[in-house]
């Protein structure tokens, strides 16, 4: 099979290479991969910063769309032919790509392979992290912080959904403009505004419920003081770096905040398995209907995996970019 190989270096090191196709393991499916979507640890392991864990394809991708063509004796679910979407623990951008049969969802109605494997990476990340560690529930409010990322959409999407509300940051007003036509009430340019002073103003003092972050450091002071009594703060990324350098106990204590967050790639099958068989029943039917869908930003063809990571690293981008490998 044809994959994207990669060394640590610039998107200039991702090139087009031959290799086995993999064979599923018992719990496993075997994909024929039609498209997988691009997402930033996919760069940050190109680069060499994010590895994966043990046991995983060192190929780069974790999610993809396509059919089943075989299966694990153990990989009850999915018969031979279905059409999938996966998250995968690695080995997206290839031909043929394999999952733990938990992690498969079936494409939703009136999905194509495009917008099916758009879904897995930031459906798990946000369904983990704004609703089981973020607690979100109806008439509560949250911040999404890179509110036209993957992430961002899909977090202002099913925050709407659930009967909430979102506001969101974005790095110019365009951006910003297309957080509120997703449904966000308000969406602030971090780069002319401070959003704190902002979120103050929109929420009459109170603050927010919910923070979503994807920045870490450099927001941590800040995004505290977006919260409200009972607030929740939840880390996703940190793309601005790990450390913050002050912490004010006493105020966490006051207000009873939450400071958490997680990463999904070390999460074990079964954990991952929990968040699917969630999607599954609360989110997919919402897919199904036609709302809170993915956002499509560009389609690549599979051999331009490099520009694709350098449009992820401009960040121009707003919601998905993805690789396309087949029709269908």
């Amino acid at each position: 099979m044809r994959y994207i190989a990669a060394a640590a270096g610039g998107p200039e090191v991702l090139a087009l290479a031959t290799t086995d196709v993999p064979m599923p393991r018992a719990d496993e499916v075997l994909i024929r991969v039609h498209a997988a979507g691009v997402n930033r640890p996919d760069v940050a392991q190109r680069k060499g910063l994010y590895p994966p864990p043990p046991g995983a394809s060192p190929i780069i991708g974790l999610e993809v769309a396509g059919e089943v063509v075989a299966k694990g004796a153990e990989a009850p679910g999915f018969e031979i032919g279905e059409r999938v979407c996966a998250l995968t623990n690695g080995g997206g951008y290839a031909e043929y790509c394999v999952a733990p049969v938990t992690q498969c969802l079936r494409w939703p109605q009136g999905y194509d392979a495009i917008r099916a494997a758009a879904l897995p990476e930031t459906y798990f990340t946000v369904w983990a992290n704004l609703f089981v560690h973020g607690r979100f529930a109806a008439a509560e409010t949250v911040l999404v912080h890179g509110g036209s990322s993957g992430i961002g959409v899909t977090a202002i999407q099913l925050a709407r959904e659930f009967g909430g509300r979102a506001y969101a940051t974005a790095g110019s007003d365009a951006k910003c403009a297309a957080c509120v036509r997703l449904g966000a009430d308000a969406a602030i340019n971090y780069r002319t505004e401070d959003f704190a002073e902002r979120i103050a103003a929109l929420t009459g003092g109170r603050g927010v419920d919910v923070v979503i972050d994807l920045v870490g450091a450099p927001y941590f002071e800040r995004n505290l003081k977006c919260l409200g009594v009972d607030g929740r703060l939840v880390e996703v990324a940190t793309q601005g770096g790990t450390r913050a350098e002050s912490l004010d106990l006493f105020d966490v204590m006051r207000r009873r905040l939450t400071i958490t967050g997680s990463t999904m790639r070390p999460r074990t099958t079964a954990q991952k398995g929990l968040i699917a068989r969630d999607l599954r029943e609360k989110v997919w039917p919402a897919l199904d209907a036609g709302r809170a869908g993915p956002v499509i930003y560009q389609v690549f063809p599979f051999e331009q995996a490099a520009q694709a990571h350098r449009v992820m690293e401009s960040s121009v981008h707003i919601g998905k970019l993805v690789l396309a490998l087949r029709d269908g």
